[in-house]
């Protein structure tokens, strides 16, 4: 997202000019389409461009793959970094999910009423998945939703009392998105 860039409400694909709906709430329910397991990939691509782009379309796997690339993908991956000479650092420890949309969906909405005073729900066709992921990222971090993600990246460390480490893991099996495994 660059600020002097105007927010995507179309694109042009192989000459033919697309309009799109990225309003946050239609992205979301891209990402559930694609959580139904029951769909084959492809069912989901067509399901997914008819959510964004309309049902008169012809649906491609090119489409689609060029749509989530370029205006929906959220950025999870780590960037390789390399030294002086040009050769890769090593791999920092994988990064862990720290945020669903699904079932974190009630802190989001009270972390943006608390901190931007939105009501998402007044939002919905209107916020663009840009703005939204924006705001969702700068979220303060008296938040609720900023202090589940704390939570969940917490890893002890030297020093802290072993009553603070039992009440953090305590809270990360609260407020895990996965199973943890017992230590």
């Amino acid at each position: 997202m660059r600020l002097n860039d105007p927010l995507v409400t179309s694109f042009v694909f192989d000459d033919i000019e697309y309009q799109i709906d990225l309003s946050f709430d239609n992205v979301l329910d891209v990402f559930d389409v694609f959580d139904d397991e029951d769909l084959r990939t492809y069912e989901s691509a067509a399901i997914c461009l008819a959510l964004l782009l309309g049902d008169d379309i012809a649906p491609t796997l090119d489409l689609w793959n060029h749509v989530y690339f370029e205006f929906i993908q959220v950025d999870n991956e780590q960037s390789i970094e390399y030294d002086r000479k040009g050769n890769p650092m090593p791999v920092q420890k994988e990064s862990k999910k720290s945020i669903d949309f699904n079932k974190d969906a009630e802190y989001i909405y009270a972390s943006f009423r608390q901190a931007y005073n939105i009501n998402l729900h007044r939002e919905q066709g209107k916020m663009h998945w840009h703005e939204f992921k924006a705001l969702l990222s700068g979220l303060p971090s008296d938040t609720v939703m900023q202090r589940i993600v704390q939570i969940r990246l917490w890893e002890p460390s030297k020093g802290e009392a072993a009553e603070y480490k039992q009440a953090m893991r305590d809270l990360q099996k609260i407020y895990a998105l996965e199973e943890i495994e017992e230590e």
